[in-house]
């Protein structure tokens, strides 16, 4: 499914127009104008899976938040927005082929590290909690209360539970079982299969971040799936060899000079790894 048709940039005309029109020199830095237009990256035209790929420092990230911001898509985390970001986003120009579907959404590496730091926060508080319910146990095998007022009542049902229950049954029901069940690239796709559901537009910061190789083609082919069969577009910044090999996708290479498309087998990030498993072939017979 393609809901976003193309995007168009601004060129190094325009932004050179932009910066002249302010008439000011005290700035260190106009971003995101001059990251784009440095190798003349100037127009997207999307497939229903399209990725930038480059180095860090390509502004294949800015290129993605800026879609975002123009397309008025939901996120998460904050981002690097400066003073300029508005009036270079006011320059872009977007063609739709359908209506933005709602729900669609950015999803950076900020989002997944943060939803790990929540899961991690919970199970502290659980661990805490199921200290405290240790000691509530066995306090409450060897008292006795008696129930006098409301105040005695919370007492006086632990007490119950206490003496009909082991102390694992008993700490597993006050407590509950513990959030942590998955490692963190397993909480990390978690998080993508969660938050990618059906006809929607996703532009994607570098998933790959936090995955193991393993979990990278398990994340490729849900994308190829959710693609095909479930009326999703997605944009992906990335440079792992696992995601870049998505069938049918678009690469643009924004290490070229100009920005061009290209097939995944001839760039450098994937040629690094080709060469380095030939000069080691004979190691894996």
């Amino acid at each position: 499914m393609i809901y976003l048709r193309s995007f168009a940039f601004p060129d190094d005309g325009q932004e050179f127009d932009y910066i002249l029109a302010i008439k000011r020199k005290c700035y260190a830095s106009f971003y995101p104008f001059k990251v784009l237009s440095r190798r003349r990256f100037e127009r997207i035209d999307f497939e229903p899976v399209t990725i930038l790929y480059g180095g860090n420092g390509s502004g294949k990230s800015t290129a993605l938040h800026v879609i975002a911001q123009k397309a008025g898509l939901l996120r998460e985390a904050a981002f690097n927005k400066t003073c300029f970001f508005e009036d270079y986003v006011a320059l872009c120009r977007m063609e739709l082929a359908e209506d933005i579907p709602q729900g669609s959404r950015i999803i950076a590496s900020d989002d997944v590290f943060d939803h790990m730091l929540r899961v991690r926060d919970m199970n502290e508080g659980i661990d805490r909690r199921r200290e405290e319910a240790f000691e509530e146990y066995l306090e409450a095998k060897r008292g006795r209360v008696q129930l006098r007022s409301m105040a005695d009542y919370d007492d006086l049902r632990r007490q119950n539970q206490a003496r009909r229950m082991t102390q694992s049954r008993y700490v597993r029901e006050e407590v509950g079982l513990n959030v942590r069940t998955f490692s963190n690239g397993e909480s990390a796709f978690q998080y993508f299969t969660n938050q990618i559901g059906e006809d929607a537009l996703y532009l994607l910061d570098e998933p790959e971040n936090s995955l193991s190789p393993a979990r990278q083609k398990e994340l490729a082919q849900f994308i190829e799936d959710s693609a095909r069969f479930m009326g999703c577009q997605f944009v992906i910044s990335t440079h792992s060899p696992f995601v870049l090999a998505l069938r049918g996708a678009k690469i643009y290479d924004l290490d070229s000079d100009p920005v061009d498309v290209r097939r995944w087998t001839r760039l450098a990030n994937v040629r690094a790894y080709y060469e380095f498993f030939l000069e080691h072939g004979k190691e894996f017979e």
